[in-house]
Parts: structure tokens; C-alpha cells; sequence
């Protein structure tokens, strides 16, 4: 009698994936699905399998690339190549990021005959990260490359230019590594003067230097077993660069006035929106520092780049507050506008655009005259204002305000002077003067 263990089936073998996982046809057919796939589409297995993936996860009746979009599997089919790549799936009318992950299994003749995908399902509250909205090919690439270095302990070196959401990356680094219920620490090396940045860096001893009255922690020691995020690190003083290598290299720190060197464990992300290699011919970053920060560089693109994605976070600018949610849907005519600009001033200059437009809405619809952009230095022609007037031309509407027309323009703007005086056309301290003058 035999007595040789049974061997697993594939239901049993696929169900000890800890991800949804199914395994596809060369036609996009579900052939066979993880207990972890049903649960996560809703669907009891037996009324799964048979499906096309792209039914289930896209919620569409023809394949991703027929509908306008990527497909990773195809890639796959073609190349006979696994793939790892972020990608958005729908979940009871939701959608979703996942990291997706697809592998070819052959025939006994080379052909790819399945293929094997897991999906990593993204933790909505990473979604709600700016950086982290969208659906261009830009953007899902980021979000992938930060999901794949986030666990690891590699310092990260964030370029891009001022706007972009290095901040947002960073944070989500952290709260996605094994750090995330230690402290993120933020230090920004542009704010700070020379000689603050050193003892907020690496802290210092009781009479260290006048005024100095107490021992002080630097953010090395505070942010220990956590994250610590130097923003701008182009503007380390070099002296400070060679101190910061030594940290990065051994581990330790000594304080401002101190001798004796203290243990840290610190995962560094670091940050410029100066191009690293200019400041290496420019002597003003440490070679040595640079390639010891660079172990992962990560490029974040300039919202030009990724314009498919403006309609999304401009609506999700707009519902992180009470105001802006009474404002939604943006009407097609505020989304072509939008799309219309380059942003020199990236995510942050389209925050500051809505932010401005909702005032000026008060509890009316936003609409596209209100989207105003930041070379426009004043209100167009709802305010019957050009952009081209004249600090002259400022001065004489200033002379012909009335008491009553203040008024009117800061009850509009619900009192914000700086608002007012723009829909006027003077300047704030216009504004001012009127109202004390005639008080």
C-alpha cells in the first residue's frame, strides 16, 4: 500500500499566497484564483474563474490596451518576462493602486501558455498623499519606485523641482518602511542659518557657545530609530556636508562642544531641487556626500509632465476642505483651463490657484475667470481690470474708490483685505488706508 504524503493541489498551493493572486491565459482569462482575490473583488471563486481579468479588476468588457491603457501582461506575453509595476484597479466602484506583479509560466515549447499575478493592494491612506494621486504613466511610475524602496533601510536622495511633493515622497517612505511608528523628523537646510543648522543638526553641550545655556539634542538624536528628512541638503555648509558623511558612514555623532560620540540608528532621506551635478563642479556639494546620498535617486516629475493628472488632484485639493467640497465636479470648462497652464510652480502652484478661486467663489461655483495663474498679477476682466495696468493706473482707481465699494469687495471676499484689493485692483495697503482714513 502506498503510503507516499498527498501531494498539494494548485487550489491549495495559491491559497498559501498572502496577496489576491490569479493565474491568466494568453485570451486574459481567469483560470484559476486565490481565496484572497475573492474576498478582495467580492465575487464568490467559482464565479470567477472564466472571467477575463480585466472584467473583474478594470470593471471594462475589452482588454486594458483597447481602452486607452496600459497592460502590463501584454508586456508580459511579448517578452516572456516577469513585471513589477504600480497599476489601477477598480474595487466596488472604487479605484485602487496596486503593485502588481506578473510572471510568465511556459509551455513545454517556450511559449508563455499562463501567467501568475499578485497584487499588492496600496493602503488607501497612502492614496490621500498628493504625490501619490493620478493615473499618468509618470505618476504610477514614482508611485511604484517609492512602494519598492520604502521597506528596504537605503537612503533616498528626492530631485525634482520646488512644488513637486518631495515632502509628500518622503513622509510616504517613511510611513510605508518599518520605521513608520518611529518619528519623522524634518529639517530644512534652506531656512535655517549656518550657524543654527549644525547644532539643530547634531545638537550641542551646555556652553557649547554664547547663549548656549543647557544641553540640547540635535534632530539626529531625536529622530533615532526613525526617519530624518534634510530638505534642500544643497545648502549644507561643506564643513557640515563632512560631518553629515561621517554620521551617514559610522553611525555616530558628537554634539556641538562635545567629545564623546553618540550611537544613532537614522534612515536619511535627503532632498534638492538644484541639479547635484552642477553643484559638484560648483564645489558646492562634497562628491564623496553626494555619491554616499545618491545609493537611490529618485526623480520626481514637474506636473507638466503628468497634466493627465490634474483633474484629480485638483478635485482632491477641493474635497480636503468643507468649502471646496460644495464646489464639486469641477465643470469641464475650470478642467480645460487648468489643463491649459505649465505650472512652473508645479503641485504647489495648483493648490494655491484652487485655494485662491474658492474665495473668490465664496459659496457660488468656481468657474473658469477665476482660475487665475500666477504670472497674473491681477483680476481679469470679471473685475474689469487689465493685467497689464500701470502702478499709475492703481493709483487713480485707488483715488476713486469709495468707502462702499471697500466694503462690497471685502464682504465678497468674506474679509480677506489681501483678496479684496486684488478684485479692486490696488494694493492691500489701499485697502487699509481707505478703511482708516474713513473710520
Amino acid at each position: 500500500m502506498d503510503k507516499s504524503p498527498k501531494k498539494p493541489d494548485c487550489e491549495a498551493i495559491i491559497n498559501l499566497f498572502p496577496d489576491p493572486f490569479v493565474v491568466i491565459d494568453r485570451q486574459f482569462q481567469i483560470v484559476a484564483a486565490n481565496q484572497k482575490y475573492s474576498d478582495h473583488y467580492r465575487i464568490n471563486r467559482e464565479d470567477i474563474v472564466g472571467r477575463h481579468c480585466y472584467e473583474v479588476s478594470h470593471g471594462i468588457d475589452r482588454p486594458c490596451s483597447e481602452n486607452g491603457e496600459h497592460c502590463p501582461l501584454e508586456r508580459v506575453i511579448e517578452t516572456g518576462k516577469p513585471t513589477s509595476v504600480m497599476h489601477i484597479h477598480c474595487t466596488c466602484d472604487k479605484e485602487e493602486h496596486v503593485q502588481l506583479s506578473a510572471s510568465p509560466i511556459f509551455d513545454d515549447h517556450g511559449q508563455v501558455l499562463y501567467m501568475a499575478e499578485s497584487m499588492r493592494p496600496i493602503p488607501h491612506e497612502a492614496e490621500n498623499e498628493q504625490i501619490l494621486l493620478g493615473r499618468s504613466k509618470a505618476a504610477l511610475r514614482l508611485m511604484s519606485i517609492l512602494y519598492r524602496v520604502a521597506p528596504s533601510s537605503s537612503t533616498v536622495l528626492l530631485l525634482g523641482e520646488s512644488g513637486v511633493g518631495k515632502d509628500c515622497a518622503a513622509r510616504y517612505i517613511h510611513q510605508n518602511s518599518d520605521r513608520a511608528d518611529k518619528d519623522f523628523v524634518v529639517v530644512d537646510c534652506g531656512v535655517l542659518g549656518e550657524s543654527l543648522i549644525e547644532s539643530e543638526l547634531f545638537g550641542h553641550e551646555k556652553g557649547a557657545f554664547t547663549g548656549a545655556d543647557k544641553r540640547k539634542a540635535g534632530l539626529f538624536e531625536v529622530a533615532d530609530k526613525g526617519t530624518l528628512f534634510i530638505d534642500e541638503i544643497g545648502e549644507l555648509p561643506l564643513h557640515l556636508q563632512t560631518k553629515l558623511l561621517r554620521a551617514l558612514e559610522t553611525g555616530t555623532i558628537r554634539r556641538l562642544g562635545g567629545h564623546d560620540y553618540i550611537h544613532v540608528d537614522v534612515r536619511i532621506i535627503a532632498a534638492t531641487n538644484r541639479d547635484p551635478q552642477k553643484m559638484l563642479r560648483e564645489k558646492m556639494l562634497r562628491e564623496d556626500l553626494y555619491y554616499r546620498l545618491c545609493a537611490f535617486p529618485v526623480n520626481l516629475p514637474p506636473l507638466r509632465e503628468r497634466k493627465g493628472d490634474i483633474p484629480i488632484l485638483a478635485e482632491s485639493f477641493l474635497a480636503q476642505s468643507k468649502e471646496g467640497e460644495a464646489q464639486l465636479p469641477l465643470s469641464p470648462e475650470v478642467i480645460e483651463k487648468l489643463l491649459s497652464h505649465d505650472y512652473p510652480g508645479n503641485i504647489r502652484e495648483l493648490r494655491n490657484i484652487l485655494e485662491r478661486a474658492m474665495i473668490l467663489a465664496a459659496s457660488s461655483p468656481v468657474t473658469s475667470d477665476l482660475i487665475l495663474f500666477e504670472q497674473a498679477h491681477s483680476f481679469n476682466e470679471s473685475a474689469n481690470i487689465s493685467d497689464s495696468a500701470s502702478s499709475t493706473e492703481m493709483q487713480a482707481r485707488s483715488s476713486r474708490l469709495s468707502r462702499q465699494q471697500v466694503l462690497e469687495a471685502l464682504q465678497q471676499c468674506n474679509g480677506h483685505r489681501l483678496t479684496a484689493a486684488q478684485l479692486l485692483g490696488v494694493s492691500e495697503r489701499t485697502i487699509y488706508r481707505h478703511l482708516k482714513s474713513q473710520n
